[in-house]
C-alpha cells in the first residue's frame, strides 16, 4: 500500500500575493481542491475553449491531474496554482506556469476561473501576479499565452497584461471535445524587459 506521502506529492511552491489576490499551490490530498479542480474542467465555458489531452471527469481523474502537476512542480517543469480570495481564501480559479525550458528561459501560461468569480478581473490579476514571480523568481525571459481563434475574453486578458499578438498558429489547438481535429489559435507573448502593466481602477483591490 503505497505511503500518503508516495499518493499525494507535496506541493514544492510558494504562496504568492497581491492585486487582492493568493496564488496557492494546489493539494492532490484535498477534497476541496479536488473538486474545484473537477468543477473548473467540467465547467461548458472551459470546455468550449478547450480540449485537454486528458480530460478531466471525475475525482479520481481530477486527483490524477493534480498529483502530475506537482510532480511537474517538484521537477521544475511546471507551476500550477489555485488562484484565491486574498481576504477569504475562496478559490476562484487557476493559473499554471507550463512547459518551463531552463535553457531558453521560456514558459507558456494558462489560466480559467471558476463562473461565480467571473466578471471581477480575476483572471487579469492572477496573470499579472503569475508573470511577475516567473519573471523575477524564475528568472524567465519569455512567456508565452495562446488561445483558440475567436476567444475574444482571452485575448483583451492578454493584452491588458501586456502579452502582445504575435500571429495566428494554424491547428494548433484541439477543437471542442475532439482529438481529431484542430483549430487556431492566436500567439501572445510577453518579454521580461517590457514594460510591467499595472491593474486598472478596481482591478487591484479585493474581488
Amino acid at each position: 500500500m503505497a505511503r500518503a506521502h508516495e499518493r499525494y506529492p507535496t506541493p514544492a511552491l510558494p504562496e504568492v500575493s497581491g492585486h487582492g489576490l493568493r496564488l496557492r499551490p494546489w493539494d492532490a490530498a484535498s477534497d476541496a481542491d479536488a473538486e474545484a479542480w473537477l468543477r473548473g474542467n467540467r465547467d461548458p465555458e472551459f470546455r468550449r475553449w478547450n480540449t485537454p489531452v486528458r480530460p478531466v471527469t471525475d475525482l479520481r481523474g481530477a486527483r490524477e491531474s493534480l498529483r502530475a502537476r506537482i510532480r511537474a512542480a517538484a521537477e521544475g517543469r511546471g507551476a500550477s496554482f489555485r488562484i484565491t480570495d486574498a481576504h477569504d481564501g475562496t478559490t476562484l480559479g487557476h493559473i499554471g506556469v507550463n512547459e518551463i525550458n531552463r535553457a531558453l528561459r521560456l514558459a507558456r501560461v494558462g489560466y480559467w476561473v471558476l463562473p461565480e468569480a467571473r466578471g471581477r478581473h480575476v483572471a487579469t490579476r492572477a496573470l499579472l501576479l503569475a508573470a511577475r514571480w516567473a519573471f523575477t523568481e524564475l528568472g524567465l525571459h519569455r512567456l508565452e499565452l495562446d488561445h483558440a481563434v475567436g476567444h475574444e475574453v482571452s485575448c483583451r486578458i492578454a493584452e491588458r497584461c501586456g502579452f502582445r499578438y504575435e500571429g495566428t498558429l494554424r491547428g494548433a489547438v484541439f477543437a471542442p471535445e475532439r482529438h481529431d481535429a484542430f483549430r487556431d489559435a492566436h500567439l501572445h507573448a510577453r518579454l521580461a524587459t517590457d514594460p510591467e502593466p499595472e491593474p486598472s481602477p478596481g482591478e487591484g483591490g479585493g474581488p
